[in-house]
């Protein structure tokens, strides 16, 4: 059988071609065809040219499954897909409690009725969830070291010392389900398909992406003590940081629309967007 192998060579600080290798591994007698995803015009065309019967697997990271739910049509996601993980942080694998490591994951069920957000007027769906103020910027630092570096990044090192030196807090303007609220001195505002981000950060613990009211999870993380800010920083990655009910609050609802009272950057599915004045989410 013949296996279209579609990776992102850009996955996993430039390591997709590599990591998409592995799968030599799992599919030892089968014809395996690799292909950059990213090198292909229109792929929504290149997947209705595949016979039926020919398997598609898409190679990367969070990144990638935002590429791929992106650049083909409604029709093309409700064809079978399987997804092989190689990125940094793998957050939608992580989320539905499966083996990261060398296995195929079977994902088309999980891109129907995807929420999407809508920035500058442009829209589009996302997998796990939209970050933005500290986590932002965090994407936005380490973009900039890549462009310097092959060196893996320290995300954890940037968000410490944005915290203490380099990002303030903003004034947000929360909207959930046309009820409106105000946060000030605020560090983050993301919104959540799923319930990690970041590379393992728990944002929203109880968020369901499998909602049956397709419902999503916007968490305030505010406080005006910088040094409070970086105390509860690392419990987001066990989830544990919502017991601090003074400096976490989580809302839910089908309608999310976020501005700051300054543009700050922006990541969606780890994709990084700058300059950014508010967002919009509709499920």
């Amino acid at each position: 059988m013949e296996y279209r192998i579609l990776y992102n060579r850009k996955a996993n600080n430039g390591r997709g071609y590599e990591e998409s290798l592995k799968i030599k591994e799992i599919l030892t007698d089968h014809e395996l065809v690799f292909q950059d995803a990213t090198d292909i015009e229109d792929l929504d065309a290149y997947m209705n040219s595949l016979p039926a019967e020919t398997k598609v697997v898409l190679c990367g990271g969070d990144g990638t499954l935002n590429y791929y739910i992106n650049h083909v049509s409604e029709e093309t996601l409700k064809r079978p897909l399987d997804y092989f993980a190689a990125g940094t942080g793998n957050d939608f694998l992580r989320d539905l409690e499966v083996d990261r490591e060398n296995i195929l994951q079977d994902v088309q069920k999980y891109f129907v009725n995807l929420p999407t957000v809508t920035i500058n007027g442009k829209t589009s769906k996302f997998i796990n969830g939209i970050g933005y103020g500290i986590d932002g910027y965090c994407c936005e630092v380490g973009d900039q070291q890549k462009e310097k570096s092959n060196k893996p990044v320290n995300y954890t090192g940037i968000a410490i010392k944005g915290i203490l030196f380099h990002f303030k807090p903003v004034t947000a303007s929360v909207t959930v389900d046309d009820k409106k609220f105000i946060a000030n001195k605020t560090w983050l505002v993301p919104t959540m398909k799923g319930r990690f981000y970041g590379g393992g950060m728990m944002a929203c613990p109880k968020q369901d992406r499998n909602d049956p009211e397709k419902k999503v999870s916007v968490m305030t993380y505010k406080t005006g003590s910088a040094l409070k800010a970086l105390i509860v920083f690392p419990n987001i990655f066990k989830g544990e940081h919502v017991k601090n009910e003074k400096v976490v609050s989580i809302y839910s609802g089908n309608k999310v629309k976020v501005a700051f009272d300054r543009p700050c950057a922006l990541q969606i599915d780890g994709e990084t967007v700058l300059n950014v004045s508010e967002y919009e989410v509709n499920t």
